[in-house]
């Protein structure tokens, strides 16, 4: 029997951490190993309980969830992150994905559909739809777009071609097995692919490819 990935949940408020654990139980695949309240809690939690994947409030008293995750996230081997949100906290999203979340869940997110995300972040898998992104960046401002899509674009000038069409893929919210399909490229072919654009432009996870190649306007 495999491993149950561990789950740790960072909420203020109670209510929803213990709907969360009542959510996770109902899955053998998934554990709760712990969970706390606060931001300022979440590093030596993390040590003790040593998750897999760690659900993040955003908006929480002495530390809030994106300085938790900015972090945990800086570590060497960190837990993968799933920042937890209202669309009213779209700019804190995009901060906290950049900073090397593995993606976002709405709070009112469909329990099957949250247990769906947990498992796919845990296997390196980022849980932003096409729609959702678009409808995320459109809530945020358009303040320091410009410097965005240039940085971006100089970032993204470091890949070869081949990785190029991978990264934009990645951005339109593809699976590798879709990115192999579109491409004519086994899966395998696609993973290494993305493992060499991470090494190369120097980058936590496969979110934040999405996110340049979506500031360097390559995916609309």
């Amino acid at each position: 029997m495999n491993t149950p990935i561990r789950v740790f949940i960072v909420d203020d408020d109670p209510l929803v951490r213990a709907g969360l654990k009542m959510i996770i139980a109902a899955a053998p695949e998934l554990s709760v190993v712990g969970e706390a309240a606060s931001g300022v809690e979440v590093p030596a939690a993390v040590d003790e309980c040593a998750p897999d994947v760690v659900l993040m409030d955003i908006r929480m008293p002495v530390l809030d969830g994106l300085a938790a995750t900015e972090l945990l996230r800086a570590r060497p081997d960190p837990p993968e992150v799933v920042v937890l949100t209202t669309f009213d906290a779209d700019e804190y999203v995009l901060r906290a994905l950049r900073a090397g979340a593995g993606g976002f869940l709405l709070k009112h997110t469909p329990p099957a559909e949250i247990l769906r995300a947990i498992v796919r972040v845990a296997a390196g898998e980022p849980i932003l739809s096409p729609t959702v992104t678009r409808q995320l960046i459109a809530h945020v401002a358009d303040s320091g777009a410009a410097g965005r899509r240039q940085h971006a674009t100089r970032v993204l000038s470091r890949l070869s071609a081949r990785e190029r069409e991978v990264a934009v893929a990645v951005g339109r919210g593809r699976s590798n097995a879709e990115i192999g399909g579109e491409l004519f490229m086994g899966v395998a072919t696609v993973k290494a692919h993305i493992s060499h654009i991470l090494d190369k432009l120097d980058l936590n996870n496969r979110t934040q490819i999405a996110l340049l190649a979506h500031d360097a306007g390559l995916t609309g």
